[in-house]
């Protein structure tokens, strides 16, 4: 739905785009010929985003920056009212969130600030904008920010994991009823691997050899968007497409043979999952 969308030109809308890979992504679309309007907190960085967009932009191609927190569902329906005004929603790219620091039985306020801006910051987006897409009838595409913290939910931040997790479920409920709908709007669940964003070049001042650089990951997602992928799971320089399959297969199968709780990480079955992570055999 990806090419449909893009071919028939219109406007992409993308949270979190002042940075990391909101910006590649708004510049990679604006690139398509596609209008832009990158929304994210207001400042400097918003401000330089949507000059480096309008360089690259089609010529005459709206391009416009709109400082919306995602944690204000007003804001995010003026944000939908302001695009929509200015017209067709080919892309919706809900890509702004945060990692905040997280312990099961602590840090309370940290995992509702999460959850209202990684989860429900979506959900205002997929509110605000579905109806309308689906009102015009016109090819389209929603495109989701999980993690791979939201799949195979590994130990070390259970607040930031949740987050992601419900992005996941929403993200296929969302799939499913658009598909049932009958509308021509193909949902993706972009799921980055290590990936080298601003964020992160906070507290590590160079890139690991480890990481993709913003540009990599959403280059390889786009791809396979356009391919109609629904999980489009990024790899990086150490985690490839086939480790990536074998540790949510792994995941999958505390269930399946009722495993310890994320077992991968129990030490019982520490050289079990090694084994089969290397060899995909058990």
């Amino acid at each position: 739905m990806y090419q449909e969308a893009v071919s028939e030109g219109g406007l992409a809308v993308v949270t979190g785009a002042a940075s990391g890979v909101g910006l590649v992504a708004a510049r990679r679309f604006a690139e398509k010929g596609l209008g832009v309007i990158l929304a994210d907190l207001p400042g400097e960085r918003l401000d330089a985003a949507t000059e480096e967009i309008r360089t690259v932009a089609a010529a005459g191609a709206t391009v416009l920056a709109v400082p919306t927190d995602v944690a204000d569902m007003a804001q995010v329906q003026s944000l939908a009212d302001t695009a929509f005004d200015a017209g067709p929603v080919a892309v919706l790219m809900n890509n702004a969130g945060i990692g905040l620091s997280s312990k099961c039985w602590d840090h309370f306020d940290a995992w509702t600030r999460m959850m209202d801006i990684n989860f429900f910051g979506i959900l205002r987006g997929v509110q605000a904008f579905t109806p309308r897409m689906i009102e015009a009838g016109r090819p389209a595409v929603i495109i989701n920010t999980g993690s791979k913290q939201g799949i195979t939910t590994p130990p070390g931040n259970p607040g930031y994991n949740a987050t992601k997790a419900a992005v996941k479920v929403l993200s296929e409920q969302l799939a499913h009823e658009l598909r049932e709908e009958g509308a021509p709007i193909s949902v993706h669940l972009f799921v980055p691997g290590f990936t080298y964003t601003g964020m992160i070049s906070s507290w590590l001042p160079e890139k690991p050899a480890a990481a993709w650089t913003s540009e990599q990951t959403v280059d390889y997602f786009i791809e396979r968007m356009a391919e109609g992928d629904f999980y489009v799971l990024c790899p990086d320089n150490d985690v490839d497409s086939t480790r990536d399959n074998r540790r949510a297969a792994w995941s999958v199968g505390d269930i399946i043979e009722n495993r310890p709780a994320l077992s991968r990480w129990h030490p019982d079955y520490k050289d079990a999952f090694s084994e089969f992570e290397t060899t995909g055999k058990v």
